[in-house]
């Protein structure tokens, strides 16, 4: 019976749509790789593509293409309505959501309806945007660069060029599609990051901003307690210049490998769970109570989706100089790039979109002392946001057990506040 199970799943998944390590994985089961360890639910939204993921539980999805300034073609996605409720086609307000590293919009939809973000606003009533970064799996295209050249100027780029020229395109893209003046952003993480990048190099897309949500917050890293970041940070700028020497220009792309390792050492009938999940806790913070196990392997079958070896490396600089600067290229380049030995500041009083940073006292990359200090040096930051348990860790923010209750309800709250002021 189970042998038929997977089989009839493996034909839906091929009728739905195909993620890049599908046939891979199918072919596996087929031959019976996994033996008796696997859930086909579980099987077919790691396999699945994005699109398909969504389509499967009945939310409308849309793909979009966006080319920036200097050529990157990246993946916009959109769920214009809800399923169940505010399922009409019509005027709503629109949302851009952005994801952490080295991950991609996938973020928001992974843990399936009532608890992926993507779908709760789409609910409440909001047109769903959801960006992807240059580099990752859903924008790997230039009009002239190959990604698939590891010299090539493709990947010399951190997330301050993504904050700089993609959020830009993406939110102009949005707006004009909707034909809306200004837009709701959510941002996790790296999507927090780019966002501060944005509005204080390109000041004029405050008043595009209807609120910005920042969850988990990252700016200053000064007191960071993630010991991988903090172990590398010192060798940030020699690590990427080696890279970059041996022609390692992106980290942890898309593989069929994480897929793999998800089905076969990380469902709840492997005695090898546990290692899965210390994992994630090493790299987001220890908080068991949040962790759903079950889902990792669909986890694993959308992330990593990619990324550049330098965007790292600009976050390891900025817990080695306790400081939020634009990126160091060396003193020769610096003066070329920006006339100065030192990289400058990000001026974040140029700031003035309504901030909300949402914290927790658990998270190891958004220290609440880090956060005290962005939200005293914001242009307009409208209060810091305490996620009331002790324990609430940084990846908890997009896939916590109780995120919905614990962080999202009360964005969505402060989201409907901002709309009556504007």
């Amino acid at each position: 019976m189970l042998i038929i199970t997977v089989f009839l799943s493996c034909v839906a998944i091929v009728s739905c749509g195909h993620s890049p390590n599908a046939d891979y994985i199918e072919e596996l089961v087929r031959n019976n790789a996994f033996g008796a360890r696997i859930s086909d639910n579980i099987l077919e939204d790691a396999t699945l593509d994005m699109a398909s993921l969504v389509r499967k539980y009945n939310y409308p999805f849309e793909e979009h293409s966006v080319t920036t300034e200097d050529g990157y073609i990246l993946g916009l996605h959109r769920i214009p309505h809800g399923r169940d409720s505010n399922n009409a086609v019509g005027d709503k307000p629109v949302v851009l959501l952005m994801h952490g590293l080295p991950t991609s919009s996938s973020d928001h939809v992974i843990m399936g309806p009532g608890n992926g973000l993507a779908y709760i606003l789409a609910e409440e009533g909001y047109d769903v945007w959801m960006g992807n970064a240059r580099g990752n799996f859903f924008s790997r295209k230039h009009r002239t660069l190959n990604p698939q050249d590891q010299r090539s100027g493709f990947w010399h780029f951190s997330w301050d060029e993504i904050g700089n020229l993609d959020l830009p395109a993406m939110i102009d893209y949005a707006l004009q599609h909707t034909g809306k003046s200004a837009l709701h952003y959510i941002g996790f993480s790296q999507g927090t990051t780019s966002f501060f990048v944005m509005a204080s190099l390109r000041p004029e897309y405050n008043q595009k901003i209807i609120s910005m949500h920042a969850m988990a917050p990252v700016a200053y890293m000064e007191h960071s307690r993630n010991l991988l970041f903090n172990f590398l940070a010192p060798y940030a700028y020699d690590l990427e210049a080696l890279a970059r020497l041996i022609g390692i220009g992106e980290v942890l792309p898309n593989s069929e490998i994480f897929t793999l390792l998800g089905q076969i050492f990380c469902t709840d009938q492997a005695i090898t769970q546990p290692i899965c999940s210390s994992i994630f806790f090493f790299m987001g913070g220890w908080n068991e109570n949040q962790h759903n196990a079950t889902m990792v392997p669909v986890i694993l079958g959308h992330t990593p989706a990619g990324a550049a070896v330098r965007q790292f490396a600009h976050y390891g600089q900025s817990i080695t100089n306790k400081d939020f600067r634009r990126y160091d290229h060396g003193l020769l380049e610096n003066i070329i790039t920006y006339g100065s030995v030192i990289p400058p500041r990000y001026d974040l009083s140029q700031i003035t979109a309504p901030v909300f940073l949402h914290y927790s006292d658990g998270d190891p990359l958004a220290d609440p002392a880090d956060v005290d200090r962005l939200h005293r040096g914001l242009g307009r930051s409208m209060g810091k946001f305490r996620v009331p348990q002790a324990t609430f860790s940084h990846i908890d923010f997009m896939w916590g057990i109780d995120a919905k209750s614990l962080v999202f309800d009360r964005v969505i709250q402060l989201m409907k506040v901002m709309e009556t002021i504007n």
